[in-house]
């Protein structure tokens, strides 16, 4: 069982929240009577008729046993028992002694079932209101995703000030990422201290220096910080070093929502089964590309990397200045990114991860074990890719980073730009932009037997574990305020394109401010949201560099593709070894 600061997630779980999962756990088990019953040749789903009937008996208080559990399954003894066994071995069901002899037990979903089912529960309840909820749809409407609960959606209400002003001498003091969103926060500072009753201050890094400045507060004897912005990428590094304290130890996670969050951004703040942040802004990387233009060109919006090749070489016009793509190919950190995403869109990542169900599991990455693959024929498929890339670029591409990407293709000198949702502002945000409301948003297009993903950035707040424990307390209810569905939406209302909760996306208001937000709830909804393309093993930001550092000489020319990849294998698997050492 996860430790869960002495209590378990269920027993965290709000009597509304427990209502909501009990209907949900009803209609399914209602809706897999009347399949099996109308199709005579559909067969019961063992493994789900077990856990629906599992987490029934769990929410209801009643013992179940083994026998019971097996006759739930609606499938032959033999059958049953042995889909029983894989779903205890998956850690999904705990066995209990019921006897002091060991010999009988009862039967319990563990920790990692029921928080996979709160999180899917939100999810089917969503879908349903989205799909058959509020109004009938108009022909206006009905083309989109999630029209129902746009139209059905109630707003989210301002801000409350807290019932009792944060005590914290010197005010609330947060390192964070200098980037659109977090700025947003340094604009409505003085908004936020009324709400939380206390000073906030802020410090602002670029993303190398925020990594080197959390690392650094980490080594003094108490932290300079009250929350800290973590990319995604370093939660495994961060949870191994002790730079921040699990969530479980210090609040009760129910009071987040988790349901409520994108389920990779949420996934993604955990290590080793805890979380050890918060989603502050989920913003998944996406093609940007302009509508306007493609339909001129008589263009299709681009699925595969061939067709995102055909769409660049055909709007590519260095004479006029005007170029088909741009991309993070800046050396180092920037073009590690590009590599490690460009080997997702070829459907392999970066590590040998076991497959899944839409992607790739990540659960088990605190145990290690794991290995690069890096030089691969999907890695060779990715580099040759960049190659390409490269022809359809602007002439400074090989310095072009976060922001430098972004910018011409809103000064409308780029057809194409590989982009985060954050960076959208640049052009959403100006009237005299040539992209302004002519840009489309995207999935990453895929290579060939690959599906299209948008892999998922941002950060989450943390607490330094070396907080005193007398600013603890303060730290927890300004993480609660700052990461809450009200203030997300005032983040977006002042400019932010990025949202890591369900409701802010399917908030009227916030649907009217940008598309961007339709969207990427499409893609979650979809399963293309996915983590997996950076896995936040304690080594990723070392193979990023050396991923970023190998690939820029390709790009270069002084390597080629085969080379660059046996160079990073080599650096990347020597890397690992050492790590492994004792």
């Amino acid at each position: 069982m996860n430790d869960m600061g002495g209590h378990t997630l269920s027993s965290s779980i709000s009597p509304q929240a427990r209502s909501e999962l009990l209907d949900t756990l009803s209609f399914l088990d209602e809706f897999n009577d009347e399949l099996e019953h109308t199709l005579d040749i559909t067969a019961p789903n063992p493994h789900l008729r077990m856990a629906l009937f599992l987490l029934d008996g769990h929410f209801a208080g009643k013992t179940i046993t083994p026998t019971a559990l097996i006759g739930a399954s609606r499938v032959p003894y033999a059958t049953a028992n042995r889909k029983m066994k894989e779903m205890v071995e998956a850690g999904l069901i705990e066995q209990r002694p019921r006897t002091k002899t060991g010999k009988s037990f009862s039967m319990h979903p563990s920790e990692k079932l029921l928080e996979q089912w709160v999180q899917v529960s939100g999810r089917i309840r969503r879908l349903a209101e989205a799909r058959f909820g509020g109004r009938k749809r108009t022909d206006e409407t009905k083309d989109y995703f999630f029209g129902g609960s746009y139209i059905a959606a109630q707003s989210i209400p301002p801000l409350n000030v807290l019932s009792e002003p944060l005590k914290v001498p010197g005010g609330i003091r947060a390192l964070v990422h200098g980037d659109p969103t977090f700025m947003v926060m340094e604009t409505l500072k003085r908004q936020f201290e009324q709400v939380i009753g206390a000073q906030i201050s802020q410090r602002a890094f670029s993303i190398d220096r925020l990594r080197e400045e959390a690392l650094r507060n980490a080594e003094r004897p108490a932290s300079r910080y009250d929350l800290i912005a973590v990319d995604l990428p370093w939660i495994g590094e961060f949870a191994e070093k002790k730079v921040l304290r699990p969530l479980q130890e210090v609040m009760d996670i129910a009071r987040l929502d988790p349901a409520d969050f994108h389920t990779a951004g949420w996934q993604a703040a955990h290590w080793g089964g805890r979380a050890y942040g918060v989603p502050a802004q989920t913003t998944p990387e996406l093609l940007f590309y302009r509508r306007d233009m493609f339909a001129d060109a008589g263009l299709e919006p681009p699925s595969s990397t061939d067709e995102l090749l055909k769409a660049a070489r055909a709007l590519h016009n260095p004479r006029r200045g005007f170029y088909g793509i741009a991309w993070n190919a800046a050396r180092g950190t920037a073009l590690g990114h590009t590599f490690l995403m460009a080997l997702a869109d070829f459907g392999q990542p970066v590590l040998d991860l076991p497959e899944i169900a839409g992607g790739f599991d990540t659960s088990r990455l605190s145990e290690g074990g794991y290995r690069i693959t890096i030089d691969t024929d999907a890695g060779l498929q990715a580099a040759e890719f960049l190659m390409e890339l490269l022809r359809y670029s602007p002439p400074d591409i090989l310095s072009m980073s976060w922001y430098e990407r972004v910018r011409p293709y809103a000064e409308g000198n780029i057809a194409m730009a590989y982009g985060y949702t954050l960076l959208a502002p640049y052009f959403e945000l100006d009237e005299s932009s040539p992209a302004y409301r002519q840009t489309g948003y995207l999935p990453h297009p895929a290579g060939p037997g690959a599906g299209q993903i948008a892999p998922v950035g941002g950060y989450v707040l943390g607490i330094p574990a070396n907080l005193p424990e007398e600013r603890v307390a303060a730290a927890v209810e300004a993480l609660t305020v700052f990461t809450s569905p009200e203030a997300q939406k005032l983040f977006v209302q002042h400019g932010s394109r990025t949202n890591p909760r369900y409701s802010v996306g399917s908030d009227p208001e916030v649907r009217r401010a940008s598309p961007i937000f339709e969207a990427v709830d499409a893609m979650s909804w979809h399963d293309e949201l996915q983590f997996w393309p950076r896995p936040p093993i304690p080594e990723i930001g070392d193979i990023i560099r050396i991923c970023g550092q190998e690939f820029h000489d390709m790009l270069r020319g002084i390597t080629t593709p085969r080379e660059a990849l046996r160079t990073a294998q080599s650096r990347a698997d020597a890397l690992i070894h050492q790590n492994e050492q004792p």
